[in-house]
């Protein structure tokens, strides 16, 4: 007895959203802070019918993740986390509502969904930060970011978003993303280090209009 057609392409459909589900899964323990057993099976429920009822556009897939690097990414983004969240305590104890917030633009290397939906949600998990607005088509993710008041900080908060989208090609890239990460570390790519100093990446003051009108 043969396996029909449809039924074939519904199997092949289902294997290649595996990774998405596990991904959704993620997302949902990640958001909600509860990596219990009973929250995730929730999640897995919600993202199974997610999948099947929605039309969601396609998610290209590198076919490759490096157990290695995502440990280290693990251990480093605990770290993050960790002095993150005390330099906020910092702030709201010495500066309360007197601290300087910004908005920050951040064109990253890649406008590859997967990797932009990575980042956004890793940096959103660091306190301190949010994404506000996304540039789907340029690439660029826009944050609402503590304690920056000129454009050095942002500057910094930049490089640190763009070492988290690093991290995730490093995890999960493929070939051409990984060659253009590695000439860019050798500073050969010199697109990528410029993309840093993009016009369209200005840091725009939260608050500055009426602070002149202050004035």
């Amino acid at each position: 007895m043969s396996t029909s057609p449809t039924l074939k392409r519904s199997q092949s459909t289902f294997r290649a959203d595996i990774p998405l589900l596990l991904w959704l899964v993620v997302v949902w323990g990640a958001l909600w802070g509860d990596w219990s057993l009973g929250n995730l099976a929730f999640g897995l429920i919600l993202a199974f019918m997610v999948t099947r009822a929605l039309t969601l556009p396609p998610v290209k897939l590198s076919g490759r993740f490096n157990v290695l690097h995502f440990a280290v990414f693990v251990v480093t983004f605990i770290w993050q986390v960790a002095k993150a969240s005390f330099h906020v305590f910092k702030l709201a104890l010495l500066q309360g509502p007197n601290v300087h917030n910004a908005v920050v633009g951040v064109k990253l290397r890649q406008n590859n969904d997967l990797l932009m939906t990575a980042v956004g949600h890793t940096m959103a998990l660091i306190p301190g930060s949010l994404v506000i607005e996304v540039d789907r088509g340029s690439g660029i993710l826009y944050f609402h970011v503590l304690d920056v008041s000129n454009e050095e900080q942002a500057e910094i908060f930049r490089k640190s978003a763009l070492r988290i989208e690093a991290a995730w090609i490093r995890i999960m890239g493929n070939k051409d993303q990984l060659k253009a990460l590695k000439h860019e570390s050798k500073g050969d790519d010199t697109t990528a280090t410029g993309m840093i100093h993009s016009p369209s990446t200005q840091m725009h003051r939260a608050g500055e209009s009426s602070d002149r009108g202050k004035e």
